[in-house]
């Protein structure tokens, strides 16, 4: 599983805005007044927020993957203390089995020892790397009770268990939370279902003039209306299901690229 630098983040987030910035401003030069003016006001704001959407969603799924290998790693310490092992020999044999992306870390750990870091001081550049919720919890548990002077390995049996029952917990709260992110779908769905049932009824044009008197030029302002209106409801709608299901407002990004395109391509496909 790809595992996304804070570099390679912001890289994403500089291309995607200069290179968003560069096709508005174009579009405002030399297609303001033309149909293809709002085409390419779409694909700015697409630009814009696609590819940062595609890097969170990965970096959520790279976190999510080492938070839930956690419990199964402590586990495995325990098991291998339990045999006699050391706490550096415990770790090496650990790092040698299959967690995904924690494989990775652990590695990098026993490295770290190897090369002169206490036990504390590689935890603490773990803590750094994963930067994930549950490993900011429990590292630092784990160097206090190095601290005091008791026996670490004690500690990895109960911190299993909390990490275990902070997932489920996670899982839990997800599952309470998809019928309300379900809800900013359809009520968007819905919105543009009403849009499109205006211009069906109400716009129509025929002979040149629309069964309600509005001109071909009062329909497109219309139209260009109702289009930014869906961008704003589909951008900030995919904001809110990603704070309300993940936790963070960054991973709505990919809601709101979502949301944006459907409105974007029932407006421009049935009604224009």
């Amino acid at each position: 599983m790809l595992k996304i630098k804070p570099r390679e983040k912001k890289i994403a987030w500089i291309i995607s805005i200069c290179t968003g910035f560069i096709i508005f401003v174009t579009a405002v030069l030399i297609l303001r007044g033309y149909s293809l003016f709002e085409d390419f006001l779409f694909i700015a704001i697409i630009i814009t927020i696609f590819p940062p959407a595609v890097v969170n969603h990965l970096e959520h799924r790279w976190k999510r993957s080492i938070d839930e290998r956690l419990p199964e790693m402590f586990r495995s310490i325990v098991q291998a203390q339990q045999t006699g092992m050391t706490l550096p020999q415990a770790l090496e044999e650990v790092s040698k089995r299959n967690y995904g992306p924690l494989t990775n870390e652990l590695k990098k750990i026993v490295n770290q020892m190897s090369w002169g870091l206490t036990f504390e001081e590689a935890l603490e550049e773990f803590s750094k790397r994963t930067d994930t919720p549950l490993v900011q919890r429990t590292v630092p548990l784990i160097i206090e009770a190095s601290h005091s002077g008791g026996h670490v390995e004690k500690v990895f049996a109960p911190m299993g268990n909390f990490i275990q029952a902070s997932l489920t917990m996670e899982k839990e709260r997800k599952a309470q939370t998809r019928p309300y992110i379900a809800i900013i779908y359809v009520a968007f769905f819905v919105f543009v279902f009403t849009i499109v049932l205006l211009f069906k009824t109400f716009f129509v044009e025929l002979g040149g003039s629309s069964i309600i008197g509005f001109s071909a030029l009062a329909s497109e302002e219309a139209w260009q209306i109702f289009l930014h209106m869906s961008i704003i409801q589909g951008f900030f709608g995919g904001l809110v299901a990603g704070k309300m299901g993940e936790g963070a407002v960054g991973a709505g990004l990919k809601h709101s690229a979502i949301l944006m395109a459907s409105g974007y391509a029932a407006l421009k496909f049935l009604t224009w």
